[in-house]
């Protein structure tokens, strides 16, 4: 395939990865993948609070939010994105499968 498809790297934002000190996230094996992938890691300071604020989220909150979003969708929206299929599998195929407008 072509070389017109999009590198990590060319995105147009510096993300970094946050996660906590908990040993399996600093193994390393871990640490290499990052290194490998070329993910910036935020530092975090030893026996750190755990400041990642999803972990707050109650799994019955969690799950009433995504019922309410799934109800909000159409089945006018769905049978759209399903009719869809046909031009977004063309799309993957012309460009080697990496990333389309869809």
């Amino acid at each position: 395939c072509g070389e017109n498809h999009l590198q990590l790297n060319d995105m147009p934002l510096k993300w970094v990865f946050q996660q906590d000190n908990d040993p399996k996230h600093t193994s390393k094996q871990a640490k290499s993948w990052f290194q490998t992938n070329k993910i910036n890691v935020m530092e975090w300071p030893a026996q750190s609070p755990d400041l990642n604020p999803i972990e707050n989220l109650n799994v019955n909150e969690l799950w009433n939010v995504v019922k309410e979003s799934w109800s909000g969708i159409t089945a006018e929206r769905c049978h759209k994105l399903v009719d869809s299929m046909p031009h977004r599998c063309e799309a993957v195929i012309k460009n080697c499968g990496h990333t389309t407008k869809y």
